[in-house]
């Protein structure tokens, strides 16, 4: 019982419905169009899952190995770091994670999508780069993540490529407005991981974790984050006065407070230890930001 509640925690379910709404904001957006097929969005979502968890894992062991996780690290403890997972079992956890992502990929797109080959095989291309994305974050001899090119990644495979990606499996066309709401799910989710570095800002530093935030600074990196989120704010709402029909499409906007709320409360908070409760909090509002956004575009 104890070693499964430390694969549950290496598998970081807090990260979870972040990974979903990009796949859930495509979903509701190619919902509103007659050539809808729900079944590669659900196996879309499934993937996802698998990559995310291959991700927290691929993070976990490479981590602990270039000595980022570490006594002096103020988030929550990893399973590697900790002992109560080896090197060895967490390698061959990003292993099976790795197949069940390729696997699940292939179902999606040669069984589930309808695609011709040539779009079947670019979605494979895509699908072994987000798996090799997930890995090479913090594994191997220059991981992007120590260099500062963790959020490009995660604006590019959490929002354009989630969002655009699903809506195109789910659809079998794309029109270039699809690209602001994948926008906006790319910048909330950099804005999870700008928080995830901001915490982790002195120990990154002191360890040769180069990451946005080290590179700017953690004043600089507060304001980064009120960009990212009020951002997406801005695009969703340029979505809608494209796509406008009815009044209650804005009904979004009144979850706006919420997120600036948090934005006040982050810029406030001085010990670096006391911002980990905000990037459960940024996820959850996310996803309920897409289903209020969804269902309003739905409807």
């Amino acid at each position: 019982m104890a070693k499964l509640k430390s694969w549950i925690k290496a598998a970081r379910l807090r990260t979870l419905p972040l990974a979903l709404s990009s796949i859930a904001m495509g979903g509701f957006l190619a919902a509103t169009k007659d050539s809808f097929d729900l079944l590669p969005v659900v196996l879309a979502a499934l993937t996802t899952l698998f990559l995310q968890i291959l991700s927290n894992m691929a993070n976990d062991y490479g981590d602990s190995k270039s000595g980022i996780d570490n006594k002096d690290r103020l988030g929550p403890t990893r399973t590697v770091q900790s002992g109560e997972i080896s090197s060895s079992e967490m390698k061959f956890a990003v292993i099976l994670f790795a197949l069940l992502s390729f696997v699940s990929g292939l179902v999606l797109v040669f069984l589930a999508s309808g695609l011709s080959l040539i779009f079947s095989l670019v979605f494979v291309l895509v699908g072994i780069g987000a798996i090799g994305a997930a890995i090479n974050y913090t594994i191997g001899k220059n991981p992007y993540g120590y260099a500062g090119f963790g959020d490009l990644f995660v604006f590019i495979f959490f929002g354009l490529v989630g969002v655009a990606g699903t809506f195109f499996l789910a659809t079998k066309t794309l029109s270039t407005d699809v690209f602001l709401p994948a926008s906006a799910m790319g910048l909330l989710s950099t804005g999870v991981l700008n928080l995830n570095n901001l915490r982790d800002f002195e120990n990154d530093k002191a360890n040769g974790k180069n990451t946005i935030v080290v590179k700017v600074g953690s004043k600089m990196a507060v304001h980064y984050q009120f960009f990212l989120v009020l951002t997406s704010f801005l695009l969703l709402i340029v979505y809608n006065l494209l796509n406008y029909s009815e009044l209650y499409q804005i009904i979004f906007v009144l979850l706006l407070p919420l997120f600036v709320i948090d934005l006040i409360k982050i810029r406030q908070t001085e010990e670096l230890a006391k911002l980990d409760p905000f990037l459960k909090k940024l996820a959850m509002k996310t996803l309920l930001l897409t289903f209020v956004f969804g269902l309003c575009n739905l409807i």
